[in-house]
């Protein structure tokens, strides 16, 4: 009973977690007359200041000891900074710039750029489905790029930028909120230069907007550390296989506002291309699914099979 209450409560911080990441485009066109850098800078900022106040009611800098002892963790965790900054960046441009559709398609194919990096840098190879999967997905560029006259540069950059996050930060291995206080901490410097030179230079909005702005602005800090919060408590709640049906969540809400309340075109090339992806997706989680139930049936056979043998060795062994 308790193990049943404790999936429930994991996959309602699961459906908060992305949901909120899903309904975010709704935020960032409120910090307008904010350019995106300079709104990425106090994303930077104020959320090293909210996981810090987290920290710090947890009592949690153990780890802090730990990580600046190992400088191939720390040039991770640094490298781990540098890849979401672009990719925070691009996203918050692409929202505030009208391209909320095809920033969800760089969240819908996530997956596919993560099977292809695992083949490309880690030597994994696929399994058939997988094969067509990835072989659907780069048909989906093409017709993608027909359709927008160009590349989908925000997508892909989004997509391969978030894929190469979660690889490094695969190798560092650290908490949730450990690891985003660690990666803004080393973002914190240069932001800050950064929104000192702004105000240097007259050119900053914090504080000549109003006070609404600058604390939405603030804001920016609960903005990120809230729906990760949320995603930690549900990722050791609820199985790994139902956590990554979750993800789809968020590209799913963000298409729909960019479409719904955004406005934004959807020509039939397009249609035909986001189609695409999602028919790749289909695919993706049709096997993984089944792989996890195959793996899930061996293991109940192998255990079966040690608990038949069991009584055996032990009528074997001298008493």
């Amino acid at each position: 009973m308790k193990v049943r209450s404790e999936q429930r409560t994991g996959l309602l911080y699961g459906f908060g977690a992305y949901g909120m990441w899903g309904l975010v485009p709704l935020f960032w066109p409120l910090l307008k007359p904010s350019g995106a850098v300079e709104i990425l800078a106090h994303r930077m900022v104020w959320s090293l200041a909210v996981v810090g106040v987290a920290l710090l009611a947890l009592r949690r800098w153990g780890w802090i000891r730990e990580l600046v002892r190992q400088p191939r963790r720390l040039a991770l965790t640094a490298a781990a900074a540098a890849v979401i900054t672009v990719n925070w960046g691009v996203y918050i441009w692409a929202v505030n710039n009208d391209h909320v559709v095809e920033a969800s398609l760089g969240y819908f194919a996530n997956p596919l750029v993560v099977i292809a990096m695992g083949v490309l840098l880690l030597g994994e190879r696929l399994r058939p489905l997988q094969w067509v999967a990835v072989g659907i997905g780069f048909a989906a560029v093409l017709v993608l790029a027909i359709g927008y006259g160009r590349p989908p540069w925000i997508a892909l950059t989004l997509a391969f930028s978030f894929g190469t996050y979660g690889l490094i930060k695969k190798k560092v291995n650290l908490g949730g909120l450990e690891s985003l206080a660690a990666e803004t901490a080393i973002q914190f410097l240069p932001a800050l230069a950064y929104l000192l030179w702004l105000g240097s230079a007259g050119r900053s909005t914090f504080g000549t907007e109003g006070t609404g702005h600058a604390a939405l602005l603030a804001a920016t800090g609960v903005v990120t550390a809230v729906p990760l919060v949320c995603f930690g408590a549900a990722a050791i709640r609820v199985p790994l296989s139902t956590l990554g049906m979750l993800q789809y969540l968020a590209p799913v809400f963000q298409f729909a506002l960019g479409v719904l309340y955004f406005h934004e075109a959807m020509p039939p090339e397009r249609w035909a291309g986001f189609a695409l992806v999602w028919a790749a997706l289909v695919l993706l989680t049709w096997d993984a699914l089944r792989t996890a139930r195959r793996t899930r049936a061996e293991l109940g056979r192998r255990t079966a099979q040690a608990a038949e043998a069991a009584p055996v060795r032990e009528a074997a062994s001298p008493s």
